[in-house]
């Protein structure tokens, strides 16, 4: 945890806010504070700054903060990502969160099982807390938007062409394809399939609708492996 997210329910007042629960937990067990010391915090959807603990046993903790700095700003990005595999998910929100995406689209395939969308961990609030994990890792305050869209046609025709639009668009997959472009400086948006990739179908449904399609070499990666490197490869 290399910031400590602070809640609206936190705030006592303007300047002090009462922590219990994980943090409180992490800060005893992991950072082993004391009173006096500060510690990097940040509001959820506001600034940044320092927290000086005033008060700590082990029910909660009471801490002074001073909130003055921006989070780091995000990518110029909309990230259409094909529905993962569960025990992936998790980790994948974490990595998109930690990496400034501001905003995924969880789209349908057919290689996509009809079971992924029945997984707990599409449920608000467990999708709330990886981000918030990826918040945490990125000193990041911010929490990207997550949008679920499970007809894969009807999206692609009516709604991709205005998400588009004057925006480099590209659909990562393997291929006799353009190589990924490096470091870019341009809003994008990018389309991530599920593993095995895109069928043909879709690739075609998503090159009419104005995407370029681009590939990251002979590899096949896996799905949380491909975001990382498309990624850092593309920012």
């Amino acid at each position: 945890m290399n910031l400590l997210l602070l809640e609206e329910t936190d705030f006592i007042d303007a300047d002090h806010v009462r922590l219990s629960g994980r943090r409180l937990a992490h800060m005893l067990d992991i950072q082993q504070v004391s009173v006096g010391d500060t510690l990097r915090v940040g509001r959820i959807g506001g600034l940044m700054g320092r927290g000086t603990v005033l008060e700590l046993d082990n029910g909660s903790a009471l801490l002074a903060v001073d909130l003055s700095e921006s989070p780091p700003a995000k990518l110029p990005l909309t990230l259409l990502l094909a529905m993962p595999r569960p025990k992936m998910f998790r980790r994948i929100l974490q990595h998109c969160a930690t990496l400034g995406v501001p905003e995924i689209i969880l789209l349908n395939s057919v290689r996509v099982e009809k079971s992924f969308w029945q997984t707990p961990f599409l449920q608000p609030e467990v999708v709330r807390e990886n981000l918030l994990l990826g918040l945490e890792q990125a000193r990041d305050t911010v929490l990207p938007t997550v949008r679920i869209e499970k007809r894969f046609k009807p999206f692609v025709e009516d709604s991709l062409p205005g998400i588009i639009d004057d925006r480099l668009a590209l659909v990562a997959h393997p291929g006799d394809y353009p190589a990924c472009p490096r470091g870019i400086d341009q809003p994008l948006t990018l389309a991530i399939g599920p593993e095995g990739g895109w069928i043909p179908y879709e690739v075609d449904k998503l090159i009419e609708a104005g995407m370029q399609p681009v590939q990251l070499g002979e590899r096949i990666l896996r799905v949380e492996t491909a975001v990382t490197a498309l990624l850092a490869r593309l920012f």
